[in-house]
């Protein structure tokens, strides 16, 4: 900042500015804040003449946020409830104190932004340490947005999150503003302070004494996809069902798929009718898939009252933070893809944050999910495959105290996918050897259109039943793999793939096939656990064959 001027001296006129404000905080007195107000009514005339700059208008409303602190000035705006439908009633409590003996008038109520007609009471004469209320009523126009961050209101791109043109002046800031921004006014010393302020549920005895929440737009009705894919063979037709909660009693619509090209929906429209607040109501559409290969986004929305909904709800609730409500465009990921497999039947055990049993299902698999105590012949009895979830050997005590059992389940003709570990003991991961050892930047492969060598391609994973090439590693995400072995039993395990980042050597550990007894193991550091959920097709037909070894 060297030989930058970061002074009043900078602004034309601000000389005295300058000079007041040294005179403030030289006598401003701890004991008595309310003495600094005579000259802080004497900055704010001085900020009245200049012209109109976005570092000056700032600072004016800093400036009057100092001036109520020095009079000791609070102002709350109240609701019964936190979450609010676009076209309901706000019934609103404005409540303002004073504990400084200074005059103060408290002369309106306003809500920018056109939410509604400014309240406009006769001026109150504030007194000092008794509150002054204000109850009003506004209707939230029915054209309101739902409350959504919003740089999350559009899908994002890879590594780039999207913001709408009419939200790009808030790009920066880490919160959107109020849904249903207040401000009040006060007389001061013949001069006007503005407060700005928003709507508050206060907490309760189920949220807690202390534990507010803003205000909250939600829609009369939350759409909701129950998986996060669907898998469509090329041109076939399959149901797609979807889940509408009403957020309001007695709430009728229609509710549509949004599809794109090539993608078509039986019948176009759905009406439907929910009399509980909370009810639910579950609708089904026949979905055609395209011909060919396709992987996209389904979306949908209901319209109600005229007005156009299309979004699920999340809420991130725990008692050290602030509530947060996430309300995301409803959507699922299709897949269109010539998908063959062997056999019906899998096991799964749920590893840390596992989203594939809804896709392993999707494939046309019955799953079945399994504890420690399922590991022996009876438990895995009628299984053709068992899947391992993502850290599961990390996070599961009762998988690793009986993992014998599994491989000796393998041995007797079993097959068995193991999903990435991250090694942080020395456990045993597979029926041989399997070395840890090394940071995992080095054993991960994290641009996900790096090149695919296939090191054994006449490998049955690669032919059966469907045959591997290079279109099925096309458009995946994220990254290819993680947490690659570093070393193995090279007399035990095929290695299938060489995977390998822009200038690093290539990494063989991605993918290994050991043949223990009559059945398969394969310990795989590629990264289904993001691929299927994503609707990435070649992930799909290479898992298939995983899941068919042997059949």
């Amino acid at each position: 900042m060297d030989g930058i001027d970061t002074t009043w001296n900078r602004v034309s006129g601000g000389a005295e500015i300058a000079r007041l404000a040294d005179d403030a905080i030289t006598n401003f007195k701890v004991e008595d804040p309310s003495a600094s107000v005579t000259t802080l009514l004497a900055i704010k005339t001085q900020l009245a003449k200049l012209p109109k700059d976005i570092i000056v208008d700032e600072k004016r409303q800093m400036l009057d946020r100092i001036i109520a602190d020095c009079l000791g000035l609070t102002i709350e705006t109240t609701i019964p409830q936190a979450e609010v439908v676009p076209g309901e009633t706000l019934r609103l409590t404005h409540t303002v104190t004073k504990r400084a003996a200074t005059a103060v008038q408290w002369t309106g109520v306003r809500y920018p932004n056109s939410f509604g007609a400014p309240s406009a009471p006769a001026p109150i004469s504030l007194t000092t340490g008794q509150a002054a209320t204000q109850q009003v009523s506004v209707v939230l126009p029915a054209t309101t947005r739902v409350t959504q961050p919003y740089w999350l209101r559009e899908q994002a791109r890879p590594g780039l999150f999207v913001v709408p043109d009419v939200d790009r002046k808030l790009i920066g800031t880490p919160e959107n503003p109020p849904a249903f921004p207040v401000e009040m006014t006060f007389a001061v010393g013949g001069q006007t302070i503005v407060l700005a302020t928003e709507p508050y549920q206060n907490g309760t005895a189920t949220t807690g004494p202390t534990r507010r929440r803003h205000l909250d737009v939600i829609p009369p009705v939350i759409v909701h996809f129950p998986t996060l894919t669907k898998v469509f063979s090329p041109g076939g037709t399959k149901p797609v069902t979807i889940e509408l909660t009403a957020n309001r009693a007695n709430t009728a619509g229609t509710l549509q798929l949004d599809l794109p090209a090539g993608w078509t929906a039986t019948p176009a429209t759905l009406d439907f009718r929910i009399a509980d607040s909370g009810g639910k109501s579950t609708l089904t559409f026949n979905v055609k898939a395209p011909a060919g290969t396709a992987s996209t986004n389904l979306a949908a929305h209901v319209t109600v009252g005229g007005q156009r909904y299309a979004t699920d709800h999340t809420a991130i609730d725990y008692p050290h933070i602030p509530y947060q409500l996430l309300q995301p465009t409803a959507m699922t990921r299709a897949v269109s893809v010539d998908l063959q497999k062997k056999g019906s039947r899998l096991g799964y055990f749920m590893g840390s944050g596992d989203d594939m049993v809804d896709c392993l299902t999707e494939m046309g698999y019955s799953v079945k999910l399994l504890t420690g105590a399922d590991l022996n012949p009876q438990g895995l009895a009628g299984l053709d495959a068992v899947v391992i979830g993502v850290r599961a050997f990390d996070e599961k005590p009762d998988l690793l105290a009986n993992v014998v059992a599994l491989f000796a389940w393998v041995a007797a003709g079993g097959t068995v996918v193991a999903q990435y570990n991250r090694a942080g003991g020395t456990p045993r991961f597979g029926p041989y050897m399997l070395n840890f050892a090394g940071g995992a930047p080095a054993r991960r492969t994290t641009d996900e259109n790096s090149p695919v060598s296939f090191l054994a391609p006449e490998h049955p994973a690669m032919l059966i039943p469907n045959r591997i090439s290079q279109s099925d590693f096309t458009n995946w995400v994220q990254e290819r793999g993680t947490y690659y072995p570093s070393s193995w039993d090279t007399e035990k395990y095929t290695p299938l793939l060489a995977l390998t980042d822009p200038g690093e050597d290539p990494n063989s550990g991605a993918l290994l096939v050991g043949r223990h007894g009559q059945g398969y193991y394969v310990y795989s550091g590629v990264a289904f656990f993001r691929q299927l959920p994503k609707g990435v097709p070649g992930a799909y037909r290479l898992m298939a064959n995983l899941l068919s070894l042997g059949k």
